[in-house]
């Protein structure tokens, strides 16, 4: 297999590289040049190099230019076998910091980062990610201020072995007394539970009948 050529510490691509490692969504060559004190031009072509560069060494990950920016992916040609890991995690391992976060983005999806942060009083981007990582959350869109929404998966409906989304307990129930309650509906208002869960098992639930939909039309 070819060898990746070495990049120096301070060069333009290693810099890339490590702000692409650690960006969830993709990211314009303008705003990574801005980052990095370079003009879009360099830093466009250091992308477009590193991509070839990845694909000529036929790598586990991609680097490709998708919604106007670059972001980082596994190579398609390895999708069953990152599924497989993915669904074998234990998911009962997960720390306080990612089962309250998951918690909040269950009951409450859509959400946004910030609606997240609302919540729990705290920034929770990296547990966010950790959460996409493990398969147990997904981007299902953007709210009117381009802000991304965030829901569960169906991997986390059997890890935790659920149904659907209706088999959540209402969340007052975890509440130890009628103050925790009043701040859990505060928090939370603006749309009942009950409908936002049901709007989230809908979506899954479509989701999964076009993907089963695909796979009889690739049989037939």
């Amino acid at each position: 297999m070819q060898q990746l050529e070495p990049l120096e510490p301070d060069s333009l691509r290693g810099a890339l590289e490590a702000l692409l490692l650690v960006s969830t969504d993709a990211v314009s060559a303008a705003t990574l040049a801005k980052q990095l004190g370079v003009t879009p031009g360099e830093a466009a072509d250091a992308l477009r190099e590193l991509s070839r560069e990845y694909a000529q060494a036929n790598r586990g990950f991609q680097l490709r230019e998708v919604a106007g920016g670059w972001r980082l992916f596994t190579h398609p040609a390895y999708h069953q076998q990152v599924e497989d890991y993915v669904l074998s995690w234990d998911h009962r391992k997960l720390s306080q910091a990612s089962l309250e976060t998951l918690a909040v983005i269950a009951y409450h999806q859509p959400v946004s980062r910030e609606g997240v942060r609302a919540v729990r009083g705290v920034s929770s981007d990296g547990v966010i990610n950790s959460l996409r990582e493990k398969g147990l959350v997904r981007v299902v869109g953007k709210d009117e201020n381009q802000a991304t929404l965030f829901g569960t998966t169906t991997a986390f409906l059997e890890g935790f072995g659920l149904r659907s989304l209706g088999d959540l307990p209402p969340l007052e129930d975890f509440a130890p007394d009628e103050q925790s309650k009043q701040f859990i509906r505060e928090r939370l208002s603006g749309q009942s539970m009950e409908g936002t869960l049901q709007d989230a098992a809908d979506d899954m639930d479509e989701e999964q009948e076009l993907l089963e939909g695909g796979e009889d039309d690739e049989q037939e």
